[in-house]
């Protein structure tokens, strides 16, 4: 961790740098495809860093800062290039497990959950968090698999739903949620909590 007195000094980018620009280029890397606009968005960051870094007061705050200076780098590139891609049905649960962004948003995803009419809940419970196939489930609960598979079906639409009705989601070319900004205080608390590692 960077000192105050670091903060202020003349060599304050250059620390910075050393700290931190490989750890950076794997987050950017993560989310973005293409190397070479991946190093193009690292430097936009840390030129950045060089003409904002006088305006940081509190030296605890510097890798949240940096982190979002690099999310909204990320996002301003997409925008930049106009990209565009379509919110598939199932990929915000896809994403859940894997995307450093949206794991932010799991306890809110699991209040979500256990706020579904019981028939859904059972149903996501069962086959995302116990690891039932559909097959299974059906045999369960002693439904055809025809029925089993149209209850997950509407237990992930509606979970979708509550989701889009809390958060607005920025996605890459992919389809993969980049980023979120939060339309309810659930998630506007676990922003402000979590975005701070550096995760």
């Amino acid at each position: 961790m960077l000192s105050q007195h670091d903060i202020g000094s003349a060599l304050t980018t250059e620390q910075v740098w050393h700290a931190f620009h490989v750890p950076l280029l794997r987050f950017i890397q993560k989310r973005v495809p293409d190397p070479v606009a991946a190093e193009d968005i690292l430097q936009d960051v840390f030129l950045k860093v060089h003409q904002r870094i006088e305006t940081l007061r509190d030296a605890e705050k510097l890798e949240c800062w940096i982190y979002q200076l690099t999310r909204n780098a990320i996002i301003d590139a997409y925008r930049r290039q106009l990209i565009t891609a379509p919110l598939d049905e199932d990929v915000l649960l896809d994403e859940l497990p894997d995307d450093d962004v949206v794991s932010e948003l799991l306890p809110c995803v699991r209040q979500m959950v256990m706020n579904l009419p019981e028939r859904d809940r059972q149903a996501l419970v069962l086959t995302e968090y116990h690891g039932l196939s559909q097959k299974e489930l059906s045999e369960r609960l002693g439904l055809s698999f025809s029925g089993a598979k149209s209850r997950v079906q509407r237990a992930r639409e509606r979970l979708k739903q509550e989701l889009l009705e809390c958060c607005h989601f920025e996605l890459d070319r992919r389809g993969h949620i980049i980023n979120y900004q939060p339309r309810c205080t659930c998630c506007e608390r676990i922003q402000v909590q979590k975005r701070c590692t550096g995760q």
